[in-house]
């Protein structure tokens, strides 16, 4: 299988890294990166072929084409590409830019794959958010989903629209994980920890209780109820956190994202 990235970015890298890992050969990847230096990066790093940009040797008789640019430089991106990716998939990693706008864009093109995935994707911890157009086969999701796969889990929604939920939840999620870390460094400090200290005790205590989650069948409800004894210290904590409204500001907060996500795809996606 022969493929293209557009655009060299982390997510490509990424995207590449873990590919390579899982046994696509070098040779079969191109990359179209106006950057020299991150082209030059590029083929340092994994040893593929790169473009400064789309052309016909860049594009011809590629199988899968992985766009990998910001949100609004997609259109730019995509229009000199219709002639050029008649054969192929094309999956994008933009946030927001809805598959009818790419389809446009590409004269028409319908074998269009979005794809949500996060920033643990640097380290092959990611997880992705797809959804297809209709005129995607079996094959094409397959092809997408051992794409994507190479950094981590996907999850397939039926309804694109959903791709914006999925935006609030996963793909803006590691912010408020780290968001959470900054707040518990900051409180241990106040407490009379060091900073060393701090750091090592919340990033492991948030690591380990993610992977606890992920190795248990059970909800986090359960794995929180079984560290909160009644009168203990955990359930004073919690209980401050409850009072102060936490699951309604979580709620808020990823519905702020999705509104953005979906805003995102009106602005990005015109034609003007």
């Amino acid at each position: 299988m022969q493929i293209t990235f557009i655009g060299g970015g982390n997510m490509a890298a990424a995207l590449i890294g873990g590919m390579i890992a899982r046994g696509t050969p070098a040779a079969s990847v191109r990359v179209i990166e106006p950057v020299q230096a991150q082209r030059d990066a590029l083929h340092r790093r994994f040893g593929v072929s790169t473009f400064a940009q789309a052309h016909r040797e860049a594009l011809g008789g590629a199988d899968l084409v992985v766009v990998a640019v910001k949100p609004q430089q997609m259109r730019e991106a995509l229009m000199p590409l219709a002639t050029l990716v008649r054969d192929a998939l094309v999956v994008s990693v933009a946030a927001g830019i809805r598959a009818r706008d790419m389809s446009r864009w590409l004269g028409g093109h319908r074998r269009i794959v979005r794809a949500m995935p996060n920033t643990p994707a640097l380290i092959g911890m990611g997880v992705t958010g797809l959804a297809a157009l209709a005129g995607v086969d079996e094959a094409d999701r397959a092809t997408a989903e051992h794409a994507l796969g190479a950094v981590g889990p996907t999850v397939w929604v039926d309804d694109e629209s959903l791709l914006d939920a999925v935006t609030a939840v996963s793909g803006s999620g590691p912010a408020y994980v780290f968001l959470l870390m900054e707040a518990m460094q900051e409180a241990a400090l106040a407490l009379g920890l060091d900073a060393a200290q701090a750091r090592t005790l919340t990033l492991n205590t948030v690591a380990g209780a993610a992977q606890l989650a992920l190795r248990s069948d059970e909800p986090p409800a359960t794995l929180r109820e079984r560290v909160t004894s009644k009168g203990g210290t955990t359930a004073a904590a919690l209980a401050v956190l409850e009072a102060g409204g936490l699951r309604d500001l979580m709620a808020r907060a990823l519905a702020a994202a999705q509104r953005r996500s979906v805003e995102m795809g009106d602005e990005f996606g015109r034609d003007d």
